[in-house]
């Protein structure tokens, strides 16, 4: 993660639960059994740069091990 989100992440959906994330043996092996779900949502990020960006994030989450390999995938402000 090379980028930290500042203030709150809106318009938070699930994009996909259990069987339906690709990368759901990965997560068990790294971080344990639970209900995983893709998450995506808005926030406003930090770069390495010190710039301040409104992004698209992508991130993995489940009850009890909280929000892993946060990604952008794409900026909004431009």
């Amino acid at each position: 993660m090379d980028f930290e989100h500042v203030g709150q992440i809106r318009n938070v959906e699930t994009i996909a639960v259990g069987q339906a994330i690709r990368v759901l043996r990965y997560l068990r092996r790294a971080y344990g059994r639970g209900r995983w779900r893709k998450m995506k949502g808005v926030a406003t990020v930090r770069l390495p740069n010190g710039a301040l960006r409104r992004v698209e994030l992508h991130w993995y989450e489940a009850h009890g091990i909280g929000r892993r390999d946060l990604k952008i995938k794409r900026y909004l402000d431009e």
